[in-house]
């Protein structure tokens, strides 16, 4: 599938570029422009981390969307389609992929990658989605005190070609973006269910942590919005946002 590609030696973020350049152009800029980069010296995570990775062995990427029939309450879709079409990408690799709400990837129970969306709204209306994917592909070490981070070849022992797997993640995220275009609630239902079925600790007890402590529950699902719904050990739904509560991993030895 060809799509508008430039491929950056260095740039802060790719993020960051794509969004300027989207300012500078308008929607003369062609919808699936990415920006690639061997390296981003800002480079951003979700909760405003920094992301790791070693210069010309990961894939650091972003996209630009116009979703323009997509209302603002129903933005999370866009995260439901990157992660999955990201899923079913690496699950080409390796088995054992899952999604950790809300928009990381994870092998067994180490994070193999992670996506950043921004929105521009119009009204009640998307406007402008783009898409921050990085997504450890060769790296070996990792120095950052992140959780368990992990890479394809230390999981598979094999060294990679890095274009060829955008180019697959690229596939599965023009067909599932044109089917959330042309059929609408259903296929925002259909994404919904797929993503409750491939998320990291569905239907596992784990510890949690929220304003109020740490706290034991059973991953439920999410709601069509967004929300993370767990049930603790009183039986209760609970009920979050991004950012209202956090995942207890343990870092592997």
């Amino acid at each position: 599938m060809p799509y508008p590609l430039i491929w950056l030696q260095e740039t802060d973020s790719t993020n960051r570029y794509l969004t300027q350049l989207c300012d500078e152009q308008g929607s003369s800029l062609a919808e699936m422009t990415t920006i690639a980069a061997d390296f981003q010296t800002a480079g951003k995570g979700q909760r405003g981390n920094h992301w790791e990775a070693e210069p010309g062995e990961n894939l650091l990427f972003s996209i630009v969307l116009y979703p323009t029939f997509l209302e603002a309450k129903n933005q999370f879709a866009i995260s439901q389609l990157a992660a999955l079409a990201l899923k079913d990408t690496m699950e080409g690799f390796t088995p054992n992929i899952s999604i950790k709400w809300s928009n990381d990837l994870y092998w067994k129970d180490c994070k193999m990658g992670g996506i950043l969306i921004e929105h521009d709204l119009q009204g009640n209306m998307l406007k402008r989605s783009i898409i921050g994917i990085g997504l450890n592909i060769n790296q070996e070490t990792f120095h950052s005190d992140a959780p368990n981070p992990v890479s394809l070849r230390q999981i598979t022992g094999h060294h990679y070609h890095r274009s060829p797997i955008l180019d697959h993640f690229m596939e599965h995220l023009s067909f599932s973006y044109r089917n959330l275009q042309d059929k609408g609630e259903d296929y925002r239902q259909f994404l919904n269910e797929r993503y409750n079925e491939s998320l990291f600790r569905r239907l596992e007890w784990h510890r949690y942590v929220d304003e109020h402590g740490s706290f034991e529950a059973l991953l439920l699902r999410t709601e069509p919005d967004g929300r993370l719904v767990l049930l603790d050990r009183e039986n209760r739904e609970r009920k979050y946002w991004f950012k209202e509560v956090s995942f207890v991993v343990n870092k592997r030895r």
